[in-house]
């Protein structure tokens, strides 16, 4: 298989093992046109990133893609068109290929702008510890954010080995896969190794992000897939299960049995980004008993015929589930409405400038000179 890389030759089995396919190659023809060579994004920071290319990691900076749009910025995962070596110092990522899927938050700032996480990813592995108590309204909030993005979700449970009997571990998976409709949910100990092979298997051949709170074994499970000690580890507060932020940047691997990882820092606050669709696939049985609700627009509250209501009654569906669900929405619309209004100020201020511009052109015209 050949793939255009730039105008010298070149070996393309790096950028395979790093995710390059023919879809990704025939996307890249503009710039090899060029003379620009690809590669995918392995870490960014400060401005600048590393790049896996063909022949090998080169340092590049980003200031050529560097939009005003915190979800354009270059990301860990994404595919670049950066300059041949020997082309300068130092070296430029002069374009990103477009996405096919993308990993994004909101932001705890004010400004409700959204972060991007990760690009081009196919599985999304969220790491839930079971050194504390589960919190299925955070993995609720992580799954809508995973399938938001594109990307299918599995939910991963670490340090399997602290719950030694078998029947209590198996109801704790049951509580999981409870909230995780159409996503699998597996034991893991990165300690015994239960479950590794399994999620190596899984994960060959794709992109994943390592996704959770600090604490949840991120680091040491990247260390296991691996296959070496790529990330610092530190242990976990016996009170409450957190840890220090070990992973401070993202970070893509190629594993060794196919396939690459992105590990992720711990995320203090998992903010909804625009996820109304992912919501409704992590709540799919309301989204299903809300068809056969007698209003189109029924609020499940105190409506007559609401099938939801019904399922509270009989105790089909939890009552927790509808109130994680009703938040989560709440959360959602609250945003988007916040994140249109900074849409339509600034229209409104670009809108403003024209104007300006054009009394002043005006201006000009009538009396060879500006105010």
């Amino acid at each position: 298989m050949s793939f255009p890389l730039s105008s010298r030759t070149s070996d393309s089995s790096l950028l395979v093992a790093h995710g390059w396919d023919e879809g990704w190659a025939a996307a890249f023809e503009p710039y090899a046109a060029q003379g620009l060579v690809p590669g995918r994004v392995v870490r960014v920071d400060r401005g600048q990133c590393d790049v896996a290319t063909a022949d090998g990691t080169v340092r590049a900076d980003t200031a050529f893609v560097t939009p005003h749009d915190p979800l354009r910025v270059v990301c860990t995962g994404d595919w670049a068109a950066v300059d041949p070596e020997g082309a300068g110092d130092p070296l430029y990522v002069r374009a990103c290929l477009p996405r096919r899927t993308a990993f994004a938050r909101s932001t705890s700032s004010k400004r409700s702008e959204g972060q991007i996480l990760a690009a081009n990813v196919d599985h999304a592995v969220i790491a839930v510890s079971l050194a504390v108590e589960l919190d299925l309204g955070r993995i609720e909030r992580f799954l809508a954010l995973a399938w938001e993005s594109g990307a299918q979700p599995i939910v991963v449970l670490t340090k399997a080995d602290l719950v030694p009997d078998p029947v209590g571990l198996s109801y704790l998976v049951e509580d999981v896969e409870t909230v995780a409709p159409g996503v699998q949910v597996l034991p893991l100990s990165s300690v015994t190794g239960e479950g590794t092979d399994v999620l190596s298997a899984v994960l060959a051949g794709g992109t994943t992000v390592l996704l959770g709170v600090s604490g949840a074994g991120k680091s040491t499970l990247a260390n296991a897939l691996v296959g070496e000690d790529v990330m610092a580890v530190q242990a976990a507060r016996d009170v409450d299960g957190k840890g220090r932020h070990t992973t401070t940047t993202r970070n893509l691997f190629v594993l060794p049995g196919g396939g690459v990882l992105i590990d992720t820092p711990g995320l203090r606050g998992v903010g909804l980004w625009d996820a109304e669709a992912g919501v409704g696939q992590v709540f799919s049985e309301i989204e299903e008993l809300a068809r056969d609700c007698r209003f189109h627009d029924c609020a499940h509250e105190a409506e007559p015929g609401c099938a939801v209501a019904a399922a509270i009654e009989d105790g089909t569906l939890p009552v927790r589930r509808l109130e994680s669900f009703r938040k989560l929405m709440r959360e959602n619309q609250r945003l988007v409405a916040k994140t249109d209004a900074r849409l339509r100020g600034e229209i409104r201020r670009d809108w403003k400038r024209t104007m300006a511009a054009g009394r002043a052109a005006v201006e000009f015209k009538r009396n060879g000179r500006l105010r």
